[in-house]
């Protein structure tokens, strides 16, 4: 039986629990409504295109926000890297900031940022930069010294050491902080759509749990899960791809 019969599987036994469920009358159709219900109202979400927009917002923010955070995360990993005598001043810093969820600061952003989309693009940025930095510092730090070795022996300067040595063995790490971090700018647009926004699927969920609209709260959480599952397994292929298949059985069973 391969992966994706067996995953198919699991879906349809939690379809048909759900199914079950609400014909029983075990939870009242009002709280939980049935799946064909719920389809329903997603397709009717979808032609009015509601759920376009918000997913669209949504998308646009997470793209905006994730891009930054590797941007930086990148830059002061490399930093980091090439001066490592900066590592005794700030890794107490790192290793406490690391530790802050970044929800605990939305009041701090809204107080500093507002609630426009500065806000929201900081929450993102604040979530996926710590598992893009210490991902990529990882795999600058596991180099091989030999291979180091023998660049230095062919004439490279340390720059070149760097970007033609370091940065491509460190790829398998750099893609797996990329992996972690999309999950981690998902849950946190979404965090901060329902406290700071009047678009985007978090708005939307939180409004639908406000109008008392369980149907469109779990169209929404669908919508989310589907959206997250499709941008892995996307990024998974191009990984997969750019480190010529060979890790391919590994990021498939993370």
């Amino acid at each position: 039986m391969n992966k994706k019969l067996k995953t198919g599987i699991v879906f349809a036994g939690f379809i048909l629990l759900w199914q079950i469920l609400t014909m029983t009358g075990i939870w009242n159709t009002y709280i939980l409504p049935t799946p064909l219900h719920v389809l329903f109202v997603a397709k009717e979400m979808f032609l009015d295109g509601s759920l376009f927009v918000d997913l669209l917002i949504s998308v646009k923010r997470v793209c905006i926000g994730f891009s930054i955070s590797f941007l930086l995360a990148s830059f002061f990993a490399m930093v980091f890297h090439l001066f490592p005598q900066l590592n005794d001043y700030f890794n107490g810093a790192i290793q406490f900031m690391k530790n802050v969820p970044p929800l605990s600061l939305v009041p701090l952003l809204i107080l500093w940022l507002g609630i426009g989309e500065v806000t929201k693009i900081a929450m993102i940025v604040l979530a996926s930069f710590f598992p893009l930095f210490l991902n990529i510092q990882k795999g600058f730090m596991i180099v091989d010294s030999q291979l180091l070795e023998v660049g230095e022996v062919f004439g490279y300067s340390k720059s070149q050491r760097f970007f033609k040595i370091t940065v491509p063995s460190a790829l398998k790490d750099i893609f797996i902080g990329i992996r972690v971090a999309l999950g981690y700018s998902w849950r946190s647009i979404i965090a901060a759509e329902m406290i700071a926004a009047s678009s985007g699927l978090g708005y939307m969920i939180n409004f639908a749990r406000q109008m008392s609209r369980t149907d469109r709260v779990i169209v929404g959480i669908f919508v989310i899960g589907m959206v997250g599952w499709f941008t892995d397994y996307l990024f998974v292929k191009i990984a997969t791809r750019c480190l010529k298949g060979d890790l391919r059985n590994e990021w498939y069973n993370s």
